[in-house]
């Protein structure tokens, strides 16, 4: 059974992928400081303090989350993984986006040239329905397809 949600568009484009869920606040630069100090090819969460995303793959993920928590840093960690290609696919937000995520994809997307899709104030309902691995799709309107 699908579920469709609306949420408010920061970044968007029409795209497909698997999700990750965390019920907690992302710390950014805990989640992929390990990966880019070691230049990796994949990004995989090194925040021991997050159960529902340490030792996972982020890269092209879909992660659905409340918001980001963390240091000053999180918006040019964001521009770093996206130079790195080791971004996630997008951040689909229950509450609304941070400051500092917010500067991250729009340094993401200028800086870099790789956007990463951002939607936010998609709600509490829609944390608690989607659940990791599911197949979620984002259309440029902001409608999110949780399949």
């Amino acid at each position: 059974m699908s579920k469709i949600f609306e949420g408010r568009v920061v970044f968007a484009k029409n795209t497909r992928g698997r999700a990750l869920v965390t019920r907690q606040g992302l710390n950014t630069l805990a989640s992929f400081y390990q990966s880019i100090l070691k230049n990796s090819k994949k990004a995989i969460c090194s925040d021991q303090d997050n159960p529902y995303l340490y030792k996972k793959h982020l890269t092209n993920k879909i992660i659905c989350l409340p918001k980001t928590t963390g240091s000053t840093a999180g918006g040019a960690v964001w521009e770093a993984v996206a130079d790195r290609k080791i971004a996630p696919r997008a951040l689909l937000f229950s509450e609304h986006i941070d400051s500092l995520a917010a500067a991250g994809v729009i340094l993401a997307n200028l800086w870099v040239g790789r956007q990463i899709v951002a939607i936010d104030q998609l709600g509490s309902e829609f944390l608690e329905y989607v659940r990791d691995g599911q197949e979620i799709e984002i259309k440029e309107d902001g409608t999110i397809l949780v399949i």
